[in-house]
């Protein structure tokens, strides 16, 4: 234990700003156990105590404020590309947006105690401008609970810790292989529950943008239903003349409207997955004539066709 403690003493603080930095840029290196070990081992030197929260909120403020840049120089893209490595990535845009959308910048208080969510809200505080006073404001207060309750944990379990750590100290790899036992399930389940979402999404029909740009001119054209929240359609251009539902809000006062109806809907998520629930929830209600755009938002702007900002009111 004595030659854990010099380590921690000597290298201890390092070892806090890489790993939490690392994990807040989105690399899958976890900090916060470090976060607690450190607040154990720390109950033998109180200045490291102080120390380890200043460093954690340092090393977050350099990673939300890349992010930050990030998303308001690239917006949307950036956005794309984030969710793509999320295990979540079918919901990953819309939950982060609608998060965001009802919280505002107070989602950065306890964004980083879900992995990746950090990164994702610090993002969407970009792409929506939020003032920098603002940002630096949350960044900081979120930074200093999520560390600090690491550092607190350490100490209140010190310890049940620190013996825990001397008997781990002689069966690393064991340790090792039960973390990555443990991941390699959670990841399984992940991957296990989207394939099912997937699957049952995929009975919605779908409709390519060829076959919706053919329909609009007709007499029978259908509906255009912009599913993707209303903070992302206010900063991202959509479909003309599109009908705005988000998937959060009651659709009982559309149901009549929409009865009678075609409707195409779209979103800016993978696999059509927000248009396709949106179907899916009218269609329980009896409105079976939707159809889901096959790519999106994405498809629509790939053929070459200039969206404009969507309207409120069904044509």
């Amino acid at each position: 234990m004595n030659e854990l403690q010099q380590l921690n003493e000597s290298h201890g603080l390092l070892l806090v700003f890489v790993n939490v930095l690392l994990e807040q840029i989105g690399l899958p290196v976890p900090a916060y156990p470090t976060l607690i070990v450190t607040g154990a081992l720390a109950m033998q030197s109180k200045p490291l105590l102080g120390a380890g929260v200043l460093v954690a909120m340092v090393a977050c403020l350099i990673a939300d404020g890349l992010w930050y840049w990030a998303g308001k120089r690239y917006g949307g893209v950036l956005l794309k590309t984030i969710c793509k490595i999320s295990l979540s990535q079918d919901t990953c845009i819309r939950q982060g947006l609608t998060v965001y959308e009802r919280v505002g910048p107070r989602a950065m208080l306890l964004s980083k105690f879900l992995p990746g969510a950090g990164a994702l809200v610090t993002t969407v505080a970009g792409m929506n401008a939020t003032p920098i006073g603002v940002f630096v404001r949350y960044s900081l207060a979120g930074s200093f609970i999520w560390a600090g309750s690491a550092l607190l944990l350490g100490m209140l379990f010190s310890d049940a810790l620190i013996p825990m750590l001397d008997w781990l100290s002689g069966y690393i790899p064991v340790a090792i292989v039960s973390v990555l036992a443990v991941l390699g399930l959670f990841i399984g389940w992940k991957y296990s529950k989207r394939r099912r979402l997937k699957a049952r999404t995929a009975r919605i029909p779908r409709i390519t943008v060829p076959e919706l740009l053919a329909l609009r001119d007709t007499v029978d054209a259908p509906v255009v239903i912009d599913v993707r929240p209303s903070f992302h359609a206010a900063v991202v251009e959509g479909i003309p003349g599109a009908v705005s539902i988000s998937l959060e809000e009651p659709i009982a006062p559309w149901i009549e409207r929409l009865g009678d109806v075609d409707m195409v809907f779209y979103c800016a998520c993978p696999n059509e997955l927000s248009a396709a629930l949106l179907a899916e929830k009218l269609h329980a209600h009896g409105l079976t004539r939707g159809k889901a755009l096959i790519g999106g938002l994405d498809a629509w702007q790939a053929a070459h066709v200039q969206p404009e900002a969507p309207g409120r009111t069904a044509a």
